[in-house]
């Protein structure tokens, strides 16, 4: 046993380095005194306790005065069987030492002091660790992506484990500390469902063209077996033919349907792209997404804006209920929306538009330098660092980020009739549009960043019609916009503002995916499995 010790100490102590997290930015209150048991306990050597170069894992055992604290059965039954159980809440068994600690457990009876203090540290280490990763995530979205505005949560495991410890209460933290949305919940749901699903031993399907009702097409024999698999259509594997039949259209649609694609039963390269999905791969991108929910706030403000980008859709929740449901249109991949968390501050009817140097360096300059009259077209004006108008015919091409750039007010500007203002770091807001049919597209991954909102002018009323007393009505709203004068008006009811990342739930025990439109989903799990 002394050799397997030596062994496994000197393994995890390499490791510790890698998945010891870094304290928090604040400063953590002492954690209470842990009240031990009458069971078996020995003196730990503080050198064992700093050989794991955890500050945390010091203040745990500061609480116990350096003596062990996993003598009772029941309690280490517990860690252990939640370290193992870790797998269906999308997280690895292994990142906690699960195999290594059940082979501490199976010897317990004749472990020396020494291995026993061994083991004592290692279930309050791996135990903490499991923990914080069930809170706040196992990765640090700052250090993942400069686009994702997320404040860092702050997990006081010390603290949480010994309260939970000393009232023998240890069953219900795992629960407890988990985010409690919908979406969270409806996520692990999804990861039940999916490991429901067979070993998926399907070919890759491959279509040239365009399948639509009644085409006979090698192709379809595939794409029924995946129908069949996830079950979107009834049948026996065996009867399968190449006509693609009403049927199978019906079943394509529903298909269609789950995965955010226009459902008109035509089986396209988007459909094609969905269908080659594999269980593991839809698998990973629901674990994927377990982890963003853990980034996101635990708790949710009583009303709230909600968008999900992958889903162009924006939600308005009050008091639980969901009050407004718009689609939205976002940033491409090439200039994605960030991931926000705010407060939303201001409307804006009748903004202007100023030109912002991304668009003006690919979009505007080459536009101006091909035709002087480019931006007279669309109603921008010109204007020097002395803020004078300058001609079109006098502008320097050489010269293109000296100028400002702004468009007035009116039905076809760039953000259209209004915009809603709230803080952040990358100069985005919630806005009408001049290209209003774009929202009946079932791809509405266009923007260069903000998030266009339809039928915005409806959803300014909602949202400032906060009071009893308060009077926004579409005529006075409709009456402001034909002044095409610049109106801000503050908002004063609490909204908080989630523009987030999901691409993967359930609904009503099925399962619901969407394009993972940044590319985002497969690099995540691969770091996380690392």
């Amino acid at each position: 046993m002394k050799k397997l010790y030596f062994l496994l100490l000197l393994s995890l102590l390499i490791g510790c380095k890698k998945d010891t997290p870094k304290p928090a930015p604040v400063k953590k209150t002492p954690p209470p005194a842990i009240i031990l048991t009458d069971e078996r306990t020995v003196q730990i050597d503080t050198a064992l306790i700093n050989s794991f170069k955890s500050e945390t894992l010091k203040q745990f055992y500061n609480s116990s005065e350096n003596k062990t604290v996993w003598g009772n059965l029941k309690k280490r039954t517990y860690v252990l069987s939640q370290l193992k159980k870790s797998e269906e809440l999308g997280l690895n068994p292994e990142d906690y030492k699960a195999t290594t600690l059940e082979k501490f457990e199976k010897k317990i009876s004749s472990l020396n002091d020494k291995d026993l203090a061994t083991y004592d540290i290692l279930l309050t280490y791996n135990f903490e660790l499991y923990l914080t990763h069930l809170y706040k995530g196992k990765l640090n979205p700052k250090k993942l992506y400069t686009d994702w505005d997320l404040d860092e949560k702050v997990f006081d495991e010390n603290s949480i484990l010994i309260k939970a410890f000393n009232k023998n209460k240890l069953d219900s933290i795992v629960e407890n500390i988990q985010p409690k949305s919908e979406t969270y919940k409806e996520l692990l749901k999804a990861l039940e469902i999916i490991n429901t699903f067979p070993d998926d031993e399907i070919g890759l399907i491959e279509a040239k063209d365009k399948i639509t009702l009644n085409d006979t097409n090698t192709a379809i024999v595939t794409i029924k077996e995946r129908l069949l698999f996830w079950n979107d259509m009834s049948g026996k594997k065996d009867s399968l033919t190449k006509i693609y039949d009403k049927k199978t259209f019906e079943a394509v649609k529903k298909f269609q349907e789950r995965h955010g694609l226009a459902a008109d039963g035509v089986i396209g390269a988007g459909t094609l792209s969905a269908l080659n999905f594999s269980k593991q791969k839809r698998k990973e991108q629901i674990i994927a997404n377990l982890e963003r929910w853990r980034w996101y706030p635990t708790d949710l403000a009583e009303n709230y804006f909600i968008i999900n980008i992958p889903d162009y859709s924006l939600k308005v929740i009050e008091n639980q209920d969901t009050t407004v449901v718009r689609n939205v249109v976002v940033g491409t991949s090439k200039r994605k929306t960030p991931i926000i968390t705010s407060t939303l501050k201001t409307v804006v009817f009748n903004p202007t538009w100023t030109v912002p140097p991304t668009i003006l360096k690919e979009d505007v300059v080459p536009a101006m330098k091909k035709n002087r009259n480019y931006l007279a077209k669309k109603n921008i004006t010109i204007y020097d660092s002395a803020n004078n108008v300058v001609d079109p015919k006098a502008w320097n091409e050489n010269k293109p980020h000296s100028y400002r750039y702004v468009q007035s007010p009116g039905y076809n500007n760039s953000l259209g009739l209004m915009k809603i203002l709230f803080p952040n770091h990358h100069s985005v807001y919630l806005h009408d549009t001049n290209h209003r049919g774009n929202f009946v597209r079932s791809n509405r991954s266009l923007s260069s960043g903000c998030v266009r909102v339809e039928n915005p002018l409806e959803l300014a009323q909602h949202i400032l019609n906060d009071t009893v007393t308060a009077n926004w009505s579409m005529k006075k709203i409709d009456s402001i916009i034909e002044t095409k004068k610049t109106i801000n008006i503050r908002i004063t009811k609490k909204y908080a503002l989630y523009q987030w990342y999901w691409t993967a739930w359930s609904k009503k025990n099925q399962l619901i995916f969407r394009a993972d439109i940044y590319n985002l989903d497969s690099d995540l799990y691969t770091k996380l499995r690392n």
